[in-house]
């Protein structure tokens, strides 16, 4: 098979950086397109014209959307090396579940908190009690995924180069509450180059983070 792979990206987007770690951790060759949110570019309107967001890879012209979708036909599709999901049934669904939960909690609370409106504290108290809930399932694991990083581990870490971003803003320390999670994000980028590599530096978000705020009026 041919294997023509396009990535459209958004470099701080949590969401893209998760495709970048498993194409990366499957060794696959891509294209990455940088998208304008702000002026999406027609190639973003045709291949994804239900949500109009990114990520979207597209694979030999044909493209597919969602995250943790492209997440799962990644390691479907190059299935000879890294594999994100258990083979276990049981345990396959247990490690959508946390991909699921991450994806439905972090981003939209983590945007409250460096917003920094009116329901901040609440959004801070909800922040750590999701990460809290995280930090007990890893227990005394190394990864997510046992002794190797899994669907789990690529969901959640990209996030982690926004903690700087949602402590600063917030007032308040992560690390304090979530010991275990800090020291894991720590373990992903040391002993994966897929993450090191796509992640930006936490400065990078927070400088982002700073121009957004201004540009939606918020400082």
């Amino acid at each position: 098979m041919e294997n023509e792979v396009v990535l459209l990206d958004f470099w701080p987007s949590s969401f893209a950086m998760r495709v970048k770690i498993a194409l990366g951790e499957k060794g696959i060759k891509y294209k990455c397109k940088q998208e304008d949110l702000f002026n999406k570019s027609p190639l973003l309107l045709e291949m994804n014209p239900i949500h109009k967001k990114i990520p979207v890879l597209i694979h030999n012209g044909k493209p597919i959307s969602e995250s943790l979708i492209i997440l799962q036909y990644i390691d479907q599709v190059w299935n000879h090396k890294s594999p994100l999901l258990p083979s276990d049934p049981y345990q396959r669904s247990q490690a959508l579940f946390w991909a699921d939960y991450i994806d439905k909690k972090i981003y939209g609370i983590g945007r409250r908190v460096w917003m920094g409106k009116e329901d901040q504290e609440e959004a801070k108290e909800e922040l750590m009690q999701c990460l809290k809930t995280l930090d007990r399932e890893l227990g005394d694991k190394l990864y997510f995924g046992g002794q190797n990083i899994g669907v789990v581990d690529v969901a959640l870490v990209p996030f982690t180069t926004w903690f700087y971003s949602y402590e600063t803003c917030g007032n308040f320390s992560i690390e304090a509450g979530c010991p275990k999670l800090v020291a894991w994000a720590k373990r992903c980028k040391e002993n994966y180059q897929s993450v090191s590599e796509a992640l930006p530096h936490p400065l990078q978000i927070y400088e982002y983070v700073m121009e957004l705020k201004k540009r939606l009026g918020l400082v």
